[in-house]
């Protein structure tokens, strides 16, 4: 018995790893994030497995289906949503699991900043634009930031920003980081990214939150700042050009 973590994608269904959906099938116990987890990914559970939405639940509540799966001999596909590796709450429950000597496995997912750049149809990192990217937040009432991570520090880097979980203090990052990029900076926000109800806002640090504001969105999107976003004056990667020497193309393709 296993409890399987899966990374379900920023929405889309078949933004999902074929092992993810794969493990979706297999498993007789489905633990899934509500709102978050396209009913669609539901339907790949075998017939008669028991589905749980989590949304409800507390730490020990979860952690206790997850212990009655492993008494049965039944593996658990456990779905958050986006990647694992970033603000899911899985270090807490594999921590939960080490310590009643429940195995699992982790499966990576799409993450919802890559599929915002998708709906973008933009690079994050573009040859003598910016050439890192930041994944961040602003404090929340689930978790605090460390004293140190703050926005100005990362913005004082001129990398792109992608600011997850911070839709609702617009105000309060644009004017944040204004000082660092500009107020003319621009500035993307999606909403719901490969979901069907999908929105895009595109404007700068000095006009994105009244846009914001005007449409109403208040949560599940993504903001992501920087001049990639806009650039179309940027150098070729030198990955490509005809005299670039690489190991798959000695002396440059001459």
């Amino acid at each position: 018995m296993s409890v399987h973590f899966i990374g379900a994608g920023p929405g889309a269904p078949d933004l999902i790893t074929l092992r993810g959906r794969d493990l979706i099938a297999s498993c007789p116990v489905c633990l899934h994030a509500g709102s978050l987890i396209p009913p669609a990914m539901l339907g790949w559970c075998p017939a008669g497995a028991r589905i749980v939405d989590t949304a409800p639940l507390d730490l020990d509540a979860i952690i206790a289906e997850m212990a009655a799966a492993d008494a049965a001999g039944q593996d658990v596909a456990r779905l958050h949503s986006g990647d694992l590796s970033i603000w899911s709450a899985c270090g807490e429950q594999m921590r939960r699991l080490d310590a009643l000597r429940i195995p699992y496995t982790v499966t990576p997912g799409v993450p919802a900043f890559a599929a915002a750049a998708a709906s973008l149809k933009r690079e994050l990192t573009l040859p003598g634009v910016a050439q890192s990217l930041v994944l961040t937040r602003t404090s929340g009432r689930a978790s605090a930031m460390p004293e140190r991570e703050t926005l100005a520090a990362f913005a004082a880097s001129g990398a792109t920003l992608a600011i997850h979980l911070s839709i609702h203090v617009i105000e309060q990052a644009s004017a944040e980081l204004a000082p660092f990029y500009g107020a003319d900076c621009p500035v993307a926000v999606v909403f719901r990214a490969s979901w069907p109800d999908e929105r895009i806002l595109r404007g700068t640090l000095a006009s994105i939150s009244t846009e914001v504001r005007a449409a109403g969105l208040e949560r599940t999107a993504l903001i992501l700042v920087g001049p990639a976003l806009a650039s179309d004056d940027f150098g070729e990667s030198a990955l490509y050009s005809a005299g670039y020497d690489r190991r798959f193309r000695p002396g440059g393709g001459v």
